[in-house]
């Protein structure tokens, strides 16, 4: 029976990225994001790599489309093998200064949204023995940087998050890991004048996600962290 992975904001960068990756190794692939042009023209692209997909608008700050999309998941396919968070937002700023309602914001999208997908899906993982739950952090989430801000505070979070997941799957055949990227080549970064040498590849991320999937079942990598080779940008 083939596996099958779920990716939230899917519809560009890593996500998008991790979604074609997986679906190109054999996956049946559940996608999910906001922006439905861009997620279809995703889905579309399984698609003629023969993937089976399910795709659907779901906005991450609202629970109850979250719940939605995960019951329509449980509804097609049952079981999933792979749950990869990756919906997330960036705002700069610093804490002393930034907009206010920024706290709220990216808490909401990048912590918020991974802790009700992981509790939608991981009843079914400690059922069947296995599963594996990626959540996309950052660097950010284990050191702050200038005008970081509350995406900084955000993504020590969801680290938190991996690790408290971590310690209560651990017994229960479910893996978890906490992904830490630096400069990624995404739209994240459009106009900032640096060539695409310069960049982590969302490619280079998508692998080590499948590679880590398939280390055996008694084994877990509990964080990567991963950088241009020149460093931190």
């Amino acid at each position: 029976m083939k596996k099958k992975i779920v990716v939230t904001g899917a519809s560009k960068g890593i996500g998008k990225a991790i979604a074609l990756y997986f679906g190109a190794q054999g996956f049946d692939v559940a996608i999910c994001a906001r922006d439905i042009q861009k997620l279809e023209a995703v889905a579309t692209e399984l698609r003629a790599m023969g993937v089976l997909v399910i795709s659907s608008v779901c906005d991450v700050t609202n629970q109850q489309q979250i719940l939605q999309f995960a019951a329509e998941v449980e509804k097609q396919w049952g079981n999933i093998d792979v749950l990869v968070n990756n919906a997330g937002q960036y705002l700069s700023g610093r804490v002393i200064d930034e907009p206010q309602g920024h706290l709220e914001q990216l808490i909401e999208t990048n912590l918020y949204s991974a802790y009700y997908f992981s509790r939608a899906f991981v009843g079914k993982m400690m059922a069947q023995k296995s599963g594996h739950i990626f959540n996309i952090s950052s660097i950010a989430g284990l050191q702050a940087y200038p005008n970081g801000g509350s995406y900084s505070i955000s993504k020590f979070a969801m680290t938190g998050l991996s690790k408290a997941l971590r310690e209560e799957l651990k017994n229960e055949g479910v893996k978890v890991t906490n992904v830490a990227p630096g400069a990624t080549y995404t739209d994240s970064w459009a106009g900032a004048n640096l060539p695409e040498s310069r960049f982590v590849q969302a490619n280079d991320i998508a692998k080590l996600l499948f590679d880590t999937h398939n280390l055996s079942a008694s084994a877990v990598v509990e964080e990567l962290v991963i950088r241009p080779i020149l460093g931190d940008i």
